[in-house]
């Protein structure tokens, strides 16, 4: 049996770059006393997420953002530093990408190697798309870990996202987040909140519908207005749970071997295989 650590972090990252990258690097030094060969940090890890969100569906906010992320370059120091600080190990962290004219929200999978590749977050909530572009695909990336797909945040409540990573032939499925609390109906438990549960349910149903291995990140603590509900975990391809953080900080660490996990879980029923997309109905504009 091959196996092999993952994590995911749960913690407060801001607007303070060089602390951010402080934190990466310790949690990165304590992962690696434990053998992780994969961690995944939170959405906008590295330069902090939007302080407020708005209602979304007519693209308005009730409120601006106080300040904007930084934008950084895939090439430039930032990311640089990631990846001298990953080594062995391959990390995803989340940014604010500049292409010399759009802002994008992305996440980038990195090892000492370098930027494998670049996920430009989708799918936009609550009036974000008013400071980002949305990017326009998923492709999985090979790493030293296997073939591993990136998602960010509200990407992970359509299905769609993660069946094309599947099909893509990913293994390992990495969400990063910056998920709040419900702002409405809040409840003053993070574990009793309602946008806690949904967080919850969309990783184990993308893990269980497309029999992978799903490994979540999210934002803990608060920004600004917002209060992260945590809850990084690890989800195996029946949808089990195998570590979570719970709604505090913290790091969620499993050792998964892969290759037979995702055998025995596609040996009598495979939902990749068992697919009959010609009978599938064309996505209709709504």
């Amino acid at each position: 049996m091959t196996t092999t650590a993952l994590g995911a972090v749960s913690a407060n990252f801001g607007r303070d770059v060089e602390d951010n990258l402080d934190q990466i690097a310790a949690h990165v030094t304590d992962a690696r006393s434990r053998g992780v060969a994969l961690l995944a940090f939170p959405e906008a890890c590295l330069g902090g997420y939007l302080s407020v969100l708005g209602s979304g569906r007519d693209g308005t906010h009730a409120d601006a953002p106080e300040d904007l992320p930084p934008v950084m370059d895939v090439d430039g120091p930032e990311l640089r530093r990631v990846a001298e600080i990953a080594g062995d190990m391959t990390v995803v962290v989340g940014f604010c990408e500049s292409d010399g004219t759009e802002r994008f929200n992305s996440a980038a999978v990195v090892s000492g190697q370098g930027v494998h590749g670049v996920h430009r977050k989708v799918h936009q909530p609550l009036g974000e798309g008013l400071y980002y572009a949305a990017g326009d695909g998923f492709a999985a990336i090979d790493t030293a870990v296997g073939r591993v797909g990136a998602l960010i945040c509200y990407d992970k409540a359509f299905p769609e996202a993660a069946r094309a990573l599947a099909l893509d032939g990913a293994e390992i499925i990495t969400c990063i987040s910056a998920w709040p609390a419900s702002r409405t109906a809040s409840a003053d438990d993070l574990a009793e909140d309602r946008w806690t549960h949904r967080f919850d349910l969309f990783d184990r149903a993308r893990a269980l519908e497309n029999q992978v291995v799903w490994v979540a990140s999210n934002q803990a603590g608060t920004f600004g207005r917002l209060r992260f509900v945590g809850s990084a975990k690890v989800v195996g391809p029946g949808g089990d749970v195998l570590a979570a953080t719970g709604t505090t900080a913290g790091v969620a660490y499993a050792d998964v071997d892969v290759a037979a996990t995702l055998e025995g879980a596609r040996r009598s029923m495979f939902h990749l295989g068992d697919r009959r997309p010609e009978l599938y109905l064309e996505p209709v504009r709504v």
